[in-house]
């Protein structure tokens, strides 16, 4: 049987003798008769305080090794704390030393450390309160998006990672090979001279994927209501705080399911997961209230206690063009809106979530359903606090001549969609989805400025350790 978790002693609901408790020595304090240390398995925010005294053993030999960073097993007695702010301490009996750490080398000291600095140490900063608890959001948060879809008929279905289509069109992309680059002068050429990947392991030139939603649709216009959720990479040069080339991503997708249903589901999906994590993860979101994000918990409940606004595009761009002195970019009709922008119409004028639809389609991906004005498209973005845009997504277009003839219009070789170009041939039927970034909800939810900072080993341009 397992051992209880920190957790699950500091829940327990009366003392308890004969108690183990296992995990990583956080502090260590001592007194002339007494030492005190705090020991975290990860399980919770919280430390159990253990006691260590000359009644209950002797610990000369092994106290100078119950330093910062070492893992322990230590036995003793779960008694009521005489201290203030915690219920529970343990009054050690037997310590075993699973693994020292030297005090002086360990990077990972009681004083606070940049997020700089501990990005350079990714394998050891889950053990700072920080992103322990960041961790521990991450999971309820992944939690709560499988309960949400699972309570509401979705099926969970696994996008291919390796495609041959790039969704967005935009040429981002990571090629995957099974060529041996390491010997270039091996590798089979075209007449043209370019890499010949007919030849390559799937007979194609092929990507990691950008997006789950082509093979979504597939499969939505079979079992109705599907989602994906799964790794996504980019192969876009930008070092910004909101960018990563690997990120996790969350995409729906639903049969006869127009715009106005999309941007309903977008909106309750959203104040659902944020309420789930709220009301399971008390201490850690009090972390990042405190220290992280003063605004948290307000920002959090604007969220999930207001409905959205719907804003049409032209009526975004007539509310904005006034404010242009303010922005870098200037707004005008068929402007491409940027995070300064979206963030004003949400932090300065509504106050609160905005949907934004109906932009142009000039700065709309070809999948997006065109409006009967010839000029924009029934997409949506979800706008929230300090983030911008969350939530990307559309009606798609379900109409073939239309569809080949905006890929047409865009230079897009239809040969290589025949397969997404048949669902419009076969009992085609309206259908709409939407995309949100994992990270980006992360970061959200804790308030953490930098997308570096909510997945445990970021992958951005320069960068693949660990």
């Amino acid at each position: 049987m397992a051992l209880p978790t920190i957790r699950e002693l500091l829940k327990s609901t009366a003392p308890k003798t004969g108690v183990t408790a296992r995990g990583w020595i956080k502090t260590r304090r001592d007194s002339k008769v007494m030492s005190f240390a705090e020991l975290n398995d990860g399980s919770c925010r919280e430390s159990l305080q253990a006691v260590f005294s000359q009644e209950n053993g002797n610990f000369t030999e092994t106290l100078p090794s119950l330093v910062t960073g070492a893992a322990v097993e230590i036995q003793g007695d779960l008694v009521a704390s005489p201290a203030a702010g915690q219920k529970y301490e343990l009054q050690a009996r037997q310590v075993r030393i699973y693994g020292g750490c030297d005090p002086e080398k360990y990077p990972i000291q009681k004083k606070k450390a940049s997020d700089e600095f501990l990005r350079t140490v990714a394998h050891l900063r889950p053990r700072t309160n920080k992103y322990a608890a960041m961790l521990r959001i991450r999971a309820e948060l992944a939690y709560a998006i499988h309960s949400y879809f699972r309570n509401n008929g979705f099926h969970y279905v696994h996008a291919p990672i390796l495609t041959g289509s790039d969704c967005e069109g935009a040429g981002e992309v990571f090629t995957a090979t099974a060529f041996d680059l390491s010997k270039l002068g091996s590798i089979p050429k075209t007449e043209a001279g370019e890499i010949d990947f007919s030849k390559d392991l799937l007979g194609k030139k092929t990507f990691l994927t950008v997006s789950g939603q082509l093979e979504g649709e597939c499969l939505a216009l079979a079992l109705g209501k599907i989602y994906t959720f799964g790794p996504t990479f980019r192969a876009e040069n930008s070092n910004t705080y909101r960018h990563c080339a690997e990120f996790w991503q969350i995409e729906p997708e639903m049969a006869f399911y127009e715009l106005e249903d999309n941007m309903e589901l977008a909106e309750d999906f959203i104040k659902s997961i944020t309420a789930s994590v709220l009301e399971n993860c008390p201490s850690d979101m009090e972390l990042f209230a405190k220290f992280v994000e003063p605004a948290l918990m307000d920002n959090l409940r604007n969220i999930t206690g207001n409905k959205f606004e719907r804003l049409p595009y032209t009526d975004a761009v007539k509310l904005l063009e006034p404010e242009n002195a303010r922005f870098d970019v200037k707004v005008s009709w068929g402007v491409d809106l940027s995070s300064e922008h979206e963030r004003f119409l949400v932090e300065n004028y509504f106050k609160k979530p905005v949907i934004l639809y109906n932009k142009p389609k000039e700065v709309a991906s070809f999948y997006m359903k065109l409006n009967d004005d010839g000029c924009t498209v029934r997409g949506m973005d979800v706008l929230v606090p300090r983030i911008g845009e969350i939530v990307g997504g559309s009606e798609r277009e379900n109409r073939l001549d239309v569809l080949e003839k905006r890929m047409a219009d865009l230079n897009i070789d239809p040969a290589a969609y025949w397969w997404f170009l048949d669902l419009r041939r076969y009992g085609s039927v309206p259908h709409s989805g939407f995309g949100l970034g994992f990270e980006r909800m992360m970061m959200l939810i804790t308030g953490i400025s930098n997308i570096r900072d909510v997945t445990a080993f970021p992958r951005v341009p320069g960068y693949a350790e660990f």
